[in-house]
């Protein structure tokens, strides 16, 4: 079975106030490390995790059963779960957590093609059942100015016309199949100076393709829309983040939500009572992973954890 080392752990578990009766929704459960240790806390309480990555469902199942009954999992993108819950009849939750990051399972695993580091398929689909957008059809059939914009959107790259033009030229004479293959043509677009550079040259563009292939900053916008609201009085969401777009997106959001206009009407144009806004921030500051984390898991260097609460009324 895959590892998978849930970044923040210790600071979603410290600002998630998690009580014992807790009903938590893990819209990114992965294999289940962040949900494990908050069902823990939670033992008269009720775990409703979603993946849209069926072996991290199969194996979520596993690790829980070995210890908790009180879970219900679902194999589905998270940007529905309140109409799956609707339909159990869960009205709210007292915690929500998104883990935007691809989990280390998934890099790890060639023939899933999220790696630069390994050879495998174009592929990058977080499921594999449903969705028929490969990051191959992507490099393969999109025009030039189209993948130029999605490596500038999603990338920011200086060097976005230069990839693009090159994967193009590229597969003017063979189809692009595999990562290698696309980490050549994009290490053959930069100028030696970026090839000198800190960090492997294919990083962001693997980025923005994963993001194209499985539309995860629209995804990431409409969960973000539905989820607050969701919230029980006093209830808590967790967004924990790993590059610049995501973050940019759940800071202005929760700042929206527990702001004001000058009306004192919220700016989503819904009632609010009193004077307050119906969410409040709990960290004002971003919160980041401490050296100890960062030595023990690399990949936790990115992350960025954000935690709003839904403002009791009474």
């Amino acid at each position: 079975m895959s590892s998978h080392y849930p970044v923040l752990l210790n600071e979603v578990l410290n600002g998630l106030n998690v009580k014992e009766n807790s009903v938590i929704v893990d819209l990114t459960l992965g294999r289940a490390g962040h949900s494990s240790a908050l069902l823990l806390k939670a033992r008269k309480g009720y775990l409703y995790g979603f993946d849209q990555d069926e072996t991290a469902i199969r194996e979520s199942k596993e690790i829980l059963g070995r210890t908790f009954q009180n879970f219900t999992l679902f194999h589905q993108n998270f940007k529905d779960f309140d109409y799956s819950l609707r339909e159990l009849g869960v009205e709210g939750a007292d915690i929500i957590l998104l883990d935007l990051g691809v989990s280390s399972p998934q890099f790890d695993v060639s023939e899933r093609g999220f790696s630069y580091r390994f050879e495998g398929p174009l592929d990058m689909r977080m499921d594999r059942t449903n969705n028929n957008v490969t990051a191959a059809m992507i490099v393969n059939t999109y025009s030039e100015e189209d993948l130029k914009n999605i490596f500038y959107r999603y990338a920011e790259h200086r060097y976005s016309a230069r990839i693009a033009r090159e994967i193009v030229n590229a597969r003017r004479s063979k189809p692009l199949e595999t990562t290698t293959e696309l980490v050549e043509i994009i290490k053959k677009a930069l100028p030696s100076k970026e090839l000198r550079k800190k960090g492997h040259p294919a990083k962001t563009i693997f980025q923005a393709l994963r993001i194209e292939v499985n539309n995860e900053l629209g995804v990431l916008e409409e969960v973000l829309r539905r989820a607050p609201y969701f919230l029980n009085e006093g209830g808590r969401l967790a967004v924990i983040s790993f590059h610049s777009l995501e973050d940019r997106l759940v800071k202005n959001t929760f700042k929206k939500l527990s702001t004001l206009s000058e009306t004192g009407m919220h700016p989503y144009a819904l009632p609010v009572k009193g004077k307050e806004a119906p969410f409040s921030l709990v960290n004002r500051k971003v919160i980041v992973a401490t050296a100890h984390e960062i030595e023990n898991n690399p990949r936790a260097s990115s992350a960025k954890l954000r935690i709003i609460e839904r403002r009791r009324t009474k």
